[in-house]
């Protein structure tokens, strides 16, 4: 079995600060990586659960329940747009997006200066889809006129860390989960967990249209890939995927439409999928000769001889692609991190 090529750290990575994430993926990863994050830090450390703390600070958004529904100091109560308010004239503050990336930029910096990162890796920001915030955290009836506005705000995000970082050390990844969980919605439904139906219409044409939008926001200088999600709560997807077929549709159409490269696609394995019927959709692939795969195959509960079973079972439909783990690992224990990087190395090649 020939080890794959590469590993990509999905985004979140358990430890305390960005200088922590970045000194060590350098270190234990070296040539594997071709990018490093820098560990979704501070209040992102549970991905989208920050932005409601954020958002609500807007005029004319008010929080929906009376008590806080607290998860280490973050208030995850969902958000309203208030009564009599036009959606349109909202401004949202800041969304901290940008702020984060340039702080944990100028670390990067540093450490590239002080020999630490190798030269030509790229700073990557990860971010999620607009669908995701607005699909977590506004009621049903509220999302298809507050969507543009959220969308708005997060893209000026986007253009403030363009201008602010230098587009040959730049790498934005865009975070497509919440968009599984309307995917998958009938599946999820009959779990008696309710279904996240879409605001816009058609699903499919809907959500890849969002997402070749996206992918047309970031300048051909800057690399720009798609992590494809079902969700970490709790080191859970929020429903198993039955096989990769759709995660492959998602990709395809996304592929022939985007008005740019996509330099990398994330795709999630989990943990007791060795088989041939989870992979085999991967042969329906349309990955374009730029593109780099990543498959999410690494799980800190079986190490490196779990990650090599999954190795195998994929190889038999698919020929080229990186390691990584299915959604990042913010949320598994702290004294597994470093493990986990470590397996990430033993299963893969370097460039």
């Amino acid at each position: 079995m020939a080890q794959p090529q590469g590993a990509l750290l999905v985004g979140s990575v358990n430890y305390p600060d960005a200088e922590t994430t970045i000194r060590t993926a350098a270190q234990v990863l070296g040539g594997r990586v071709k990018r490093i994050p820098d560990g979704e830090v501070g209040p992102r450390f549970h991905w989208i659960l920050f932005q409601p703390d954020v958002l609500a600070r807007a005029g004319g958004i008010e929080r929906i329940g009376d008590a806080p529904i607290l998860v280490k100091g973050l208030d995850a109560r969902p958000l309203r747009v208030a009564d009599g308010v036009d959606p349109a004239s909202i401004r949202f503050p800041a969304l901290g997006y940008a702020a984060a990336a340039i702080e944990s930029y100028a670390v990067f910096t540093r450490l590239r200066e002080e020999g630490v990162v190798p030269e030509g890796v790229r700073f990557q920001v990860s971010l999620p889809t607009p669908v995701a915030v607005v699909g977590a955290f506004f009621p049903e009836d509220q999302r298809a006129a507050i969507e543009p506005v959220y969308r708005d705000a997060l893209f000026g995000e986007l253009d403030t860390i363009l201008d602010a970082i230098p587009h040959g050390d730049l790498a934005i990844q865009w975070d497509n989960a919440v968009e599984f969980q309307i995917i998958e919605q009938a599946t999820y439904a009959a779990r008696g967990k309710g279904a996240l139906e879409s605001w816009w219409g058609e699903t499919w044409a809907g959500l890849t249209a969002r997402a070749v939008e996206q992918a047309g926001r970031v300048p051909i200088d800057v690399e720009v890939g798609f992590h494809l999600c079902y969700g970490d709560a709790g080191e859970k997807h929020f429903v198993e995927p039955a096989d990769t077929a759709n995660l492959v549709r998602f990709a395809n159409t996304l592929f022939a439409a985007s008005p740019r490269p996509i330099e990398w696609l994330h795709l999630p394995v989990p943990i007791d999928r060795d088989d041939d019927a989870y992979f085999e959709a991967l042969e329906r692939l349309e990955l374009p000769a730029e593109t780099e795969l990543y498959l999410g195959l690494v799980h800190r509960e079986d190490g490196a001889e779990g990650a090599r079973r999954r190795i195998e079972a994929a190889q038999r439909h698919v020929e080229r692609f990186g390691v990584a783990t299915e959604c990042g690992c913010g949320r598994a224990p702290a004294d597994a991190t470093e493990g986990l990087l470590r397996t990430h190395a033993e299963v893969a090649a370097a460039w």
